[in-house]
């Protein structure tokens, strides 16, 4: 279940961060998140999971999760401990995957330095930097939060089936 106000630490990457950058191709040949996880941004900072922690947040400027669109890129993330990314900009397939696995994101520009805490507020699209201010990205679409606070689009469809399923129930009860 995600928490609407999500509070970590800054990792910042570069611009056109490509999935093969994410996890690289050749360590896909598993279904172990583990394993992706040994691999999460090899092509970026070998170190990155090392220094890491769970609830850490990554910020991009820009064209986050350009390339292939596979759901094993936002599932690595998610896996490790990423809380949320903010680009100004994320790839249209990266963007979906990323709401289908459960992975928060969100799109804003925002002024930070890599070590800075944010704090993320998803119902209202804001980021706040500690001694920068409030940064105001895209709020998602109600929808999108729901399958997000669902845990993901598989989640969110079984929440949903539950519910009718319950409604049909009670309709047949009363009749």
């Amino acid at each position: 279940m995600m928490m609407n106000l999500i509070v970590g630490q800054v990792w910042k990457f570069e611009n056109d961060v490509d999935t093969n950058v994410i996890i690289q191709e050749k360590s896909l040949r598993t279904n172990d998140m583990q394993d992706f996880i040994v691999y999460l941004t090899k092509g970026i900072d070998q170190k990155f999971t090392k220094k890491m922690k769970p609830g850490d947040i990554i910020v991009v400027r820009t064209n986050f999760g350009c390339g292939f669109s596979r759901e094993q890129d936002p599932l690595s993330l998610k896996y490790a401990g990423v809380a949320c990314v903010i680009a100004k900009s994320f790839a249209r397939n990266f963007f979906r995957n990323a709401i289908n696995v459960g992975l928060p994101i969100l799109e804003a520009d925002v002024e930070c330095k890599e070590g800075d805490e944010v704090k993320v507020d998803l119902l209202k699209g804001e980021i706040i930097v500690l001694d920068k201010g409030t940064f105001k990205g895209h709020k998602l679409p109600n929808f999108l939060l729901d399958i997000l606070t669902d845990g993901g689009l598989v989640p969110h469809r079984k929440k949903v089936r539950r519910k009718q399923k319950t409604k049909l129930i009670d309709n047949e009860l009363k009749i």
